[in-house]
């Protein structure tokens, strides 16, 4: 009960036994008053909020880190009675996503809409919504708020740097060796046709080959010709580092001199956050150049894309990368070891990992007896506030004849990544 509220009743409670006492007609004038604010107040500040509907589209439920996120809001007054003002609160969790309004005038059946426009700056997995509608009488005596349920989610890919080359090139690392192999699976390869067999699926069919022949014709597959890229990705706690760090907030776009660019987004400074950076550049490197990709990780849980090609290969990635953090508990060694089995003759595998634990480069010399190419690459913790030495792990390294790179806060990541990697 706020003060006014108190002040009147207390104020027409006072006139009502002053005026029933005395019988005096300004005391009853002054009881009728103060006791019709009341009830006119409540009536309006009931009313206040009846018959608005409210709306939000959301433009894309996908975006990333340096792009926008819009919403088109729309308050609808289906009410006979005007608004005099509406308080529209927004809950959402996305940063600096402030799409909350106070709107006035809503004329009978009439809509008022704004857009707002949201610059991502972190990476994650954000809930747009649910909003409150507050209204209530002009003299502020009462208030009304109605929550409206319903609440969506738009997920923000991690931000990526232009790589205009990755030396070593992985065609060398690969051998560029064709594996010809039949599958009865459905992939991207198809190596030919022949004739319809019982039990065959009927979306393998291959039309024009059947009305040429005049038979059911079906398709055959091969598993792909070239050797998979592998992205394994330390997410192990005790490995990640982190400097501390507030971040800032867009500049808007109408006082600010200028807008923020994609180009002038600063990197937090973990390593988790370079990492995923990383990894979600290099899946985006090689399939923009047609490569089979896959990804392995375990944080909070096991992050797993299956190796494949394409547009639809990459959204795979980045919705994997946005929500990934380093609360795993499994060292990067025993990932490499455990899950590297998997890995095929010829296939490469991108290791990112802060570690100075030289474990996991001796599981990787396991799997290049295997014919597992490797390329590794190290975030150099120190320079995110840890006390680490790399000496034993490049050592290990340069033995192994594995090559790698050494990435360090503030690194231009396209510059590291195009000049050649160390090798022996």
């Amino acid at each position: 009960m706020n003060s006014r509220l108190l002040f009147l009743i207390v104020s027409a409670a006072a006139a009502w036994v002053i005026a029933l006492n005395t019988g005096r007609e300004l005391a009853f004038s002054l009881a009728y008053l103060l006791s019709g604010i009341l009830v006119i107040s409540y009536l309006w500040a009931w009313n206040s909020v009846r018959g608005i509907r409210a709306r939000r589209r959301t433009r894309s439920r996908r975006s990333q880190v340096g792009q926008y996120v819009e919403e088109q809001f729309e308050i609808t007054n289906r009410n006979f009675w005007p608004k005099l003002w509406l308080e529209i609160d927004d809950y959402s969790t996305l940063p600096w996503h402030n799409a909350s309004r106070v709107v006035s005038a809503v004329r009978r059946n009439g809509t008022q809409r704004w857009l707002v426009r949201t610059l991502c700056m972190q990476r994650g997995r954000f809930r747009l919504g649910p909003v409150t509608l507050r209204s209530g009488d002009p003299l502020g005596i009462f208030r009304r708020e109605l929550p409206l349920s319903g609440a969506g989610y738009v997920i923000v890919y991690p931000l990526t740097v232009e790589i205009p080359s990755f030396e070593p090139s992985v065609s060398d690392l690969s051998g560029g060796e064709a594996r010809h192999r039949r599958t009865y699976q459905v992939t991207s390869s198809v190596a030919g046709v022949r004739e319809y067999a019982t039990g065959d699926s009927f979306n393998r069919i291959h039309w024009p080959s059947t009305a040429r022949l005049r038979r059911l014709m079906v398709k055959e597959f091969e598993l792909d010709p070239t050797a998979d890229v592998w992205i394994y990705l330390d997410l192990y706690r005790e490995a990640a580092a982190a400097l501390p760090w507030t971040p800032q907030p867009p500049e808007s776009p109408l006082w600010g001199i200028r807008k923020r660019s994609r180009d002038t987004l600063e990197l937090p400074p973990t390593t988790t956050e370079y990492g995923v950076t990383i990894a979600a550049s290099l899946a985006r490197y090689f399939i923009m150049r047609n490569r089979a990709v896959g990804m392995n990780s375990r944080g909070r849980t096991r992050e797993f894309v299956q190796s494949d090609r394409g547009e639809r290969q990459l959204h795979k990635f980045f919705e994997a990368l946005a929500v990934v953090e380093a609360v795993g508990d499994l060292p990067f060694a025993h990932l490499i070891a455990i899950d590297g089995i998997r890995l095929n003759r010829n296939d490469t595998l991108v290791a990112i990992t802060p570690d100075a634990d030289p474990g996991w480069v001796r599981a990787l010399q396991m799997l290049q007896r295997r014919g597992v190419n490797s390329v590794a690459i190290l975030i150099d913790a120190n320079t995110f506030g840890a006390q680490r030495n790399y000496g034993e792990v490049e050592s290990e390294l340069l033995a192994a004849n594995i090559p790698f790179y050494r990435v360090r806060y503030n690194d231009d990541l396209g510059k590291v990544f195009s000049a050649p990697a160390s090798i022996l």
